[in-house]
């Protein structure tokens, strides 16, 4: 090879190299922040005087929060499920977490549809979708989809397995992929030194996607001693009154903000886009989401209903409160699209990107959302159907403001209007029994475009 070749090639690989790497910064990190069993209503900036959130009051005055967020089912690994697949229920077959037949079988009048505990791994995930972007993948905390996030497209794994909640809120954890701390070291803050560590230390030579999936505030109610006094002194709220569990959403508030400013202090503000949200409603008997009704298990507004704040310096800012309803189906074709990748994968869910980038809201506006739940949950309370079950066997459909519940077992049809009952007080499926039918064929179209399993009678 002669000089002048030698020079022409070692040029070209520079310009690539540059144009790589100009490819890389161009592209923003992502962080996605799930916080376990958070409600609507759990967050001061929704209204809480008892529970205290500063860091996410804050994430909220100068990003943009949507009002009307959805998880992709009612409990927590459906709906992470959803989140991580970007596929609805049927298509995934995560519609609860097993078994699907809870609760007593005299009182159940169906036969519940057959349910995964685990996604499949033929399944694209979206940290793989990320992954084969050129994205460096990091997961910590919860993960509860499968038994490896590592064969589920992340590149590091902090304490994720398919456990659904710790074993303790203190060391030792007994967590096979967290090494235990000294002690008494607490989950929470251990989790958020990990995340600060990452973002300290992460190469800046690729993009990354970290999602930070917090354990609390899921039970065990646990938190630490000083933290339960100050709410026990101070005054409760007939809707929040829990002061352990008020105490577990401070230390977890607490955490983000460690990770925000680990952020702010590694220069990442600019090009590092921030989502947090929650995978369900609030526990009901631990803390009630009103105005909103129920919880965590139910498909009214309680249990599916979540905070859910997008921050990015300089792009998506501004506090913004936008009443669109979105779901978080949404994240996968938003972040591939950030992202400039292209997927054969199947998503239920649209790209945020024309409302944030280009203020487009007809496309949101006038699109349904949809959750089919062909299972049995137990635990009901005085907000849902009966005692016995937080749910029964129901599909729903979410349209312009309008709610639709079609339950398997009695046949019968629940409709309230959002816009002027978020409670879902007054079902008036008689009264609009025009409009009843209207979303009740929109839901049948789609049950059969996606191939939902009906449950049977015994």
């Amino acid at each position: 090879m002669n000089r002048t070749a030698g020079i022409l090639i070692g040029f070209s690989l520079l310009s690539f190299t540059n144009a790589q790497a100009q490819k890389n910064t161009q592209r923003p990190n992502i962080i996605l922040i799930n916080i376990d069993d958070l409600g609507w209503a759990d967050v001061q900036y929704n209204g809480s005087r008892y529970y205290e959130t500063p860091n996410i009051n804050a994430l909220h005055a100068k990003g943009i929060s949507f009002l009307y967020a959805y998880a992709g089912a009612a409990n927590s690994s459906p709906s992470r499920a959803c989140l991580l697949s970007g596929m609805n229920t049927p298509r995934h077959g995560v519609y609860t977490v097993d078994p699907p037949d809870r609760g007593k079988p005299e009182d159940r009048k169906l036969i519940p549809c057959p349910n995964k505990s685990v996604l499949d791994l033929n399944i694209v995930t979206l940290p793989q979708t990320m992954k084969n972007a050129g994205y460096r993948t990091c997961h910590i905390g919860k993960w509860h989809i499968g038994f490896n996030p590592l064969q589920q497209g992340m590149d590091t794994n902090i304490g994720g397995n398919h456990a659904g909640n710790p074993s303790s809120y203190f060391s030792p954890y007994h967590n096979p992929n967290l090494r235990d701390g000294p002690k008494g070291e607490y989950l929470m803050d251990r989790l958020a030194y990990e995340a600060v560590n990452y973002l300290d230390t992460v190469r800046k030579d690729k993009p990354f996607f970290l999602y930070y999936a917090t354990y609390a505030v899921h039970t065990p109610l646990q938190a630490k001693t000083e933290l339960i006094e100050k709410y026990k002194n101070k005054p409760h709220t007939e809707a929040h009154f829990n002061p352990v569990y008020a105490a577990m959403v401070e230390n977890m508030d607490a955490c983000v903000g460690r990770v925000l400013e680990a952020v702010e202090h590694n220069g990442l503000s600019e090009n590092t886009l921030i989502v947090f949200t929650g995978d369900n409603g609030g526990v009901y008997d631990i803390s009630h989401q009103w105005p909103l009704r129920a919880g965590k298990g139910s498909f009214y507004e309680g249990g599916i209903r979540e905070p859910f704040i997008v921050y990015m310096k300089g792009r998506y800012e501004g506090g913004k409160e936008i009443k669109l309803p979105i779901s978080q189906l949404d994240l996968y074709p938003t972040f591939m699209e950030l992202a400039g990748e292209k997927s054969d994968a199947q998503l239920d869910g649209l790209s945020l990107l024309p409302l944030l980038d280009h203020h487009k809201t007809g496309y949101l506006r006038n699109r349904p959302l949809y959750f089919h739940f062909p299972a049995y949950l137990e635990g009901g309370n005085k907000e849902t159907r009966d005692m016995k079950f937080r749910t029964r066997p129901v599909s729903v459909i979410i349209d312009k403001g309008w709610k639709l519940i079609e339950n398997y077992e009695d046949e019968s049809l629940e409709l309230y209007n959002l816009n002027v009952d978020p409670s879902e007080n007054n079902n008036i499926a008689g009264k609009k029994s025009r409009k009843a039918q209207q979303l009740l064929n929109k839901l049948d179209a789609w049950k059969s475009a996606v191939h939902a399993p009906i449950p049977q009678p015994k």
